[in-house]
Formats: C-alpha cells, structure tokens, sequence
C-alpha cells in the first residue's frame, strides 16, 4: 500500500500510522490470513485513491487510516479474523461497487466476505434514514439488515474507534452526535455481546464528549484517590480472606472501582456527590462450592463479613432466598469498614456469578438497559457465551450465526424518519391503518422511496413510505384481500359497517318522510316482518338497497300496505275459523257478484255486503258518509280510501285501471276512527272541557288523545270512534264554539 498523496488526502503522519497499522495487522493475522491478502487489499486501496473516489469524509476523517484501525482493533480486542479484516478495509471502497465488482470480491475473497459487505451497506442505507437510535424498532431494524452477528461487532469496534479519534474535533455537532448515538445504540449493544470493556469505554467516552465538566471532575477526583483505594482494599480484604479459608470455603475475591459514567449514573440516581457515595469500589466474593451447599455457605461468608465489619441494616439485599424474577442470586450488604468508610460487598457462589453475567439474569437486564424481547435477549446471550469461549476461535464459532431474529417483521420509515414495525407481508394499505385510522381510509396508495406504488404493495425492510389520500376515498370489503393485520382487517369491517349503517338511516328517513306525508302510520314491527318477507338478513342490508336506489320508495309504500293487509286478514281469518258453522253461510244471488274492474264497476261498502275483499285504508280512515273510492291491490283486496286522500292522487296517475268507484250502502252500525287537530289557547281546563263535550255525544268515544302546549298555545291530536260523517261534523262545531279553542280540523 503506497497511499500516493492526491489532492491531500493523506499527510505525512497518517501515512506513516497507516504503515504501523498494517504491520501490526499482518503480526495479528499471522497463521489467518491467505497468501496475499493484504498486499490485494493494499493494490485496491491504491487504485481507489488513484481514481479519486477515496476521499476523506465531511468531518475530514480519513476512511483507510479509521478502517485499518478499526480493523486492528478488532483483531486486538475481540479475535484475529481474516474475512472480517478484509471486510473492514473494503467496505468504503465498495459503497457503489466503482473500485472493485462484486464478482472480482467473491474471486479474490470468497463469499463469505461479499456476505459481510452486503450486511454493511444495508446498515449504511438504514442511517441515510435520519431515524431516532433511541427507538427499540431502530435496534430491531438493524439487526434485522446486518443479517450476520459479525457485522454488528464491525460496526461496535468502529464506533469504538471513531470515538478515540474525535476528542478534539473541531465539529462539536458531529462530536455530540456521535456520542448519543455511541450512549444509546452502540454501549448497550455490546454489553449485550459481553463486550464489557468495549462497552464502559464508549460510555465513559460519551459522557467525556457530552458533559465534559462531570467527566473530569470524577476523573480527577478517582486519579487523586487511586492510591488510597488500592491500599485501602489491600487492608480490607485479609480480615475476611483469613477468616474464610479458617471455615474451609474455597473462593475468589475480586476488588474494582466503577466506571466513570457508572458513578455519574448512581450520583444523579442517589443525589449524592462523589463522597456521598457508598459503593465508589466494591468487592465481591465468589464461592466455590456445590450447589447443595450455596444458601449455608453463602450464609457463612455473609457472617463472617458482618462480624468484621459493622453492616448498614437499611443496604442490605438478600436475592438469595429469594431471587430476582429475573434469576438473579446474590447476597449484598454495605458495610463500614477502616477509617469509617462505606464498602458494598456481593456474596454469590460461581453458578450464581454465572448466570448473573451470561445466563438468565443477563447482566444488562440486571442493570435495566431495556431490551427488545425475550427471543433476542436468549440470542445475545448464546452469542456472548461464545465470544467467551477463550482460545477456541470465537468467531469461527459464530461465523454461521446469523441474524434471522426479526424474520416474522418488516420495517419501514415515515418521510420524517419515524420508524414503525409490522408483521411480514405487511402492505401499503396495512401501513397506512397501523399509522391512523383516518389515514388509512382515505388512502389512495403511496409512495415508497419515491415512487409510486398501490395500495396491496407489499413491504420490505427499510421503504420509506409516504401515503397518499383523497377526500373522497372510503373503505371497501374488497381491501380485506389487501391486508394481514388485524388492526386494518377490523378497521376496514368497522368502516363499512358504519358507511352501510349512515346509508341506512338516510334511507329509512326518507322511508318515514314519505309514508308521513302520505299519512299512513308506519308499524315498525310490521315493518321488520316485510322486510323478512322479502328475504333480507337484516333491516340494514333492506335499506342500504333503498339508499342505492335498488327498490322504488313508492312500490313499498304500496308493497308495505298490501302486506299489512294480507297480514290482519289472515290473522282475522284464522281467529274466526275455530267458530265458523253453517249458520254463518250466505247464499249470494247474482246481483251480488259484482266485477271488480272497470269504469261501471260499484264497490258497495257496508255491513250488509258479502264475498266482497275491502278494507278500510289506515291512510286516510274513511268513515260512514265520506266521498270515498276503491283501490284493488295486487292480491285482488280492495282498499278503501277517502276520495281527498293525498294516496288517491297518486294512484290515479300511477294505476288509474285499478280504481274503482265506491258508495256507502246503508248504515255501517259500527264506529269509525277519526282523527281532529285542535288548536287553543294553553288555558285551565280546555282539555278537561273538549274530552267533555266528547264523552256526552252518545255515539263517540274518546281512543287516544295526545297534547303539546308551546307558547302559550296548546295543539292536540284526538283519535275519536264515530258512527259516521254527520255525527263527526256535530263533534266538530261543538268543539269549536268552545272558549280559548281557535280551530278544529279533521286530519
């Protein structure tokens, strides 16, 4: 690698790191790497700054001399590995796959490497997405398109690096940005790995950047006292060393100082400075001995401790009898030590410090670095527990564990760089409800990096989906074929559920707007056995139809009235059957039987008429001495109606060959129902007069009366049973001479 100068691309001193770091790779790799390698990767580094197209970044960091001291660091603190060296050189040059094909890294570097590159440039594509670190989605994201373990490790060494190299940056933006990014996704990421002391660097480092001041105030306040506390833990630990091989338990006690950024997160969590803290160093004591022995020994070692040293009663915790939820065991107790200073001491048995590190406690967990879900954590851990394996090539281990945790999922970005998930398989449409109900109503499709897509495209990792609406765009039962999750499938059903019921209850108004104005009352269970009738599962599906203009409202009007005929002449059939005899038979002679049809036709209604189907029509209710016609129905039943009825006009021009000509024939000897309106004055007493004068006529009867009073006038609606016209006429004058009463009319 001879790293021309071109444009001022490398300076002195970079060039000669970048000669140190390539020898310390080679001296690292030596027995790993192939015949070769370095020198090709070198010729492509060369070539790649020949043409150009290696250029150092906008912060002006220089991309070979961070990749090969990222690659260094790898090799250093994780394990010598030869594809992932050369994946860490490569990855920049190959961005657009100008320098070097895709072929020519498979020929000169196997598969395995062009794998682990295509894992970085989808990583790299998910950060153009501008989208918040912080999110559990972005962490689940990125696992899911780095596809390979190994490429997460990549990209933790690096950050690692890059925050080594950017203390004196001159761009505190880009140095504040970095370092949330390190703090939130990059720390947590490699606790979880076991990358412990990669892990407390960055925090300590992000701290460092973020909050410089609190950084070297702990620094400085620690470098003064490492001393004092090195000797003071050489004083503390004997007592209680000795004291335990006298009791024969075989053990190993660890001594250590928190991190910086630990000490800060317990300063702002207790509100104590620095000499407030009780646990700034602890020591832990780990038991060897068999699991049938740990309660007791624990117990043994705890007393011994407690008896040197006076405990603190309110920091003592016992996770031993009974355990964290989460597995965790262990016995804690802060106690005073020489010089009255506060030492926690942790008493756990090596199975116990196993678990509370690698197995089910999951030390993160412990720590309450939030997790995405159980199937990743048992991951993370079985990982980790191979990065610990020691000499027996850990990443030869996990070289075929691939990230396949988030298969069932798909994510995908707003234009604002919001990040959702959602079930694999997921569409557009889908999206577009998981966002917002409102959203996916009126969606009309989308874009999806900028182009334009339909509503059943289906998802895939990473889109960036913008979703298009249209005012006038409702839900229909066909976008159930559109959808997987529940949440659109219920919100579609819901959507035109209610569309149908809002068409519904415009057509059953305009129903009950039409039979009113035709006055005929409208018996809503009557109404539903129609509707039955006519074989529809519900009133809903009988109205929408309405709505559509599938059924004419006029045919009903007059369908509705033949049915509720039909209706009481059965049931009036039925009730005379059980009784009839042949008393009751009537010979007709032919001048009975009259034709029903035709201009010469006479309906004749009254008591003494036989074999002749009438009724009389509830829409206008004619009675004894009204000018009154005939309508023959389509069941060949007559109804009868007042001549002034607003239905015969209807009829007349609709059906003008199915009127017939009717007189009354005799006296009815029955009463009739007639309606009056009156209105008067709201006084004392008009009420009680009008139902007076009604009840001394001998031939009517009061059926129902109904009153409203507004203003200080009243208006009612009295249901009166008369024998016929005259005597309603009687009622009527006899009403209207009444004091306070201002009109009376028939309805």
């Amino acid at each position: 690698m001879n790293l021309i100068d071109q444009n001022n691309f490398i300076t002195d001193n970079e060039r000669h790191e970048a000669k140190r770091l390539m020898q310390e790779l080679r001296d690292r790799l030596k027995g790993r790497e192939r015949a070769g390698d370095l020198e090709r990767v070198g010729e492509l580094i060369d070539h790649a700054v020949e043409l150009g197209v290696y250029r150092r970044d906008k912060y002006g960091i220089n991309p070979v001399v961070r990749s090969l001291r990222t690659a260094v660091l790898f090799n250093s603190l994780i394990a010598p590995d030869r594809n992932i060296t050369i994946v860490v050189l490569l990855y920049n040059m190959c961005k657009n796959w100008e320098v070097v094909t895709r072929e020519r890294v498979d020929e000169l570097f196997g598969a395995d490497v062009l794998h682990l590159i295509d894992g970085m440039l989808n990583v790299a594509r998910l950060y153009k997405k501008q989208a918040s670190v912080e999110s559990d989605h972005f962490h689940k994201l990125l696992l899911s398109l780095a596809s390979d373990i190994r490429v997460i490790m990549i990209m933790i060494v690096d950050r690692l690096g890059l925050m080594r190299l950017i203390g004196n940056h001159p761009d505190k933006k880009f140095v504040h940005d970095i370092s949330l990014e390190s703090r939130y996704l990059y720390a947590p990421l490699a606790h979880r790995l076991g990358l412990y002391l990669i892990k407390s660097e960055l925090e300590d480092l992000s701290l460092k950047y973020l909050n410089r001041k609190v950084f070297d105030q702990i620094a400085n306040k620690l470098s003064e006292t490492k001393e004092e506390r090195d000797r003071y833990i050489e004083n503390f630990i004997p007592p209680i060393r000795e004291q335990l091989e006298k009791n024969g338990l075989r053990f190993e006690i660890k001594g250590r100082t928190k991190s910086i950024n630990s000490i800060w997160n317990k300063m702002k969590k207790k509100d104590v400075d620095l000499n407030g803290m009780y646990d700034l160093f602890a020591i832990r004591i780990i038991l060897d001995t068999p699991k049938e022995n740990e309660k007791r020994d624990c117990w043994v070692a705890y007393s011994i401790v407690t008896d040197i040293y006076m405990p603190n009663v309110s920091r003592y915790r016992d996770w031993i009898s009974i355990p964290k939820s989460n597995g965790y065991e262990s016995l804690h107790v802060t106690v005073k030590g020489p010089e009255d200073r506060w030492v926690e001491v942790q008493i756990r048995t090596k199975r116990m410090d196993e678990v509370a590190e690698r197995g089910l406690a999951a030390h993160w967990r412990y720590k309450g670095i939030k997790g995405d879900d159980e199937a990743t954590d048992k991951w993370m851990n079985n990982v980790r527990e191979v990065l610990e394996a020691g000499d027996k090539g850990p990443m030869d281990l996990i070289r075929d564990m691939h990230v396949n945790l988030y298969e069932k999922e798909v994510f995908v970005f707003t234009p604002r760089g919001d990040l959702f998930q959602l079930p694999k398989g997921a569409t557009l449409l889908d999206f577009a409800f998981h966002v917002h109900t409102k959203l996916g109503s009126h969606c009309t499709g989308g874009r999806v990096d900028g182009k334009n897509q339909k509503l059943g495209y289906k998802l895939k990792n990473g889109d960036t989906v913008e979703i298009l609406t249209s005012s006038t765009q409702m839900p229909r039962l066909d976008w159930l074929s559109l959808v997987v999750t529940s949440k659109a499938r219920n919100k579609i059903r819901q959507a035109v559920n209610e569309a149908r019921v809002k068409k519904a209850d415009i057509a059953r108004e305009m129903v009950q707007r039409r039979f009113k104005n035709r006055k005929i009352d409208l018996d809503e269970g009557m109404l539903a056995r129609y509707i039955s009738k006519r074989g529809y599962k519900s009133a809903t599906d009988f109205f929408v139809e309405i709505h559509d203009e599938k059924i004419e409202v006029g045919d009903l009007v007059e369908e509705y009235l033949d049915f509720v005929q039909r209706q009481q002449e059965t049931a009036a059939t039925k009730a005379r059957a059980p009784h009839a005899t042949a008393e009751n038979f009537v010979l007709r002679s032919p001048d009975e039987e009259r034709p029903r049809g035709g201009n010469d036709d006479i309906l004749v209604v009254g008591n003494n008429v036989k074999g002749v189907n009438y009724k009389l029509s509830r829409c206008c209710n004619p009675i004894y001495g009204d000018d009154i016609v005939g309508f023959i129905a389509s069941d060949g039943a007559i109804k009868v109606h007042r001549r002034d009825c607003g239905n015969v006009r209807h009829l007349l021009e609709r059906y003008p060959y199915r009127i017939i000509r009717s007189q009354w024939s005799g006296k009815m000897g029955r009463q009739f129902a007639a309606t009056l309106k009156v209105v008067g004055r709201d006084d004392i007493g008009i009420v009680s007069n009008i139902t007076s004068i009604i009840n001394k006529e001998g031939d009517t009867v009061l059926r129902n009366i109904t009153i409203n009073s507004n203003g200080g006038l009243f208006e009612g609606f009295l249901v009166i049973g008369v024998s016929s016209l005259d005597t309603l006429d009687v009622l009527i004058k006899k009403i209207k001479n009444l004091k306070g009463v201002k009109d009376v009319r028939r309805t």
